[in-house]
């Protein structure tokens, strides 16, 4: 759908969709104005995945990714 697009990106597209949206109820049908606010919530749902994926990042790998040489960050096989 939109891959790689960042929170900041989708939110600029849920502006342009809400814009939309509000010129196709103002100007469609019923059914183009349904799927318009249908692209919106979908747009939204994804910069809601987007965000939770950025809050569930582990405090260590992102101390590990700042510092990878730190003692904590040391990987020994056996």
């Amino acid at each position: 759908m939109r891959d790689g697009a960042t929170v900041q990106d989708l939110s600029e597209e849920i502006s342009k969709s809400i814009e939309e949206a509000k010129e196709a109820c103002e100007d469609g049908s019923a059914g183009e104005c349904a799927a318009a606010w249908d692209t919106v919530e979908e747009i939204s749902a994804e910069a809601s995945h987007q965000k939770a994926k950025e809050v569930k990042k582990d405090p260590m790998e992102a101390f590990c990714e700042e510092d990878p040489a730190a003692d904590e960050c040391r990987v020994y096989e056996d």
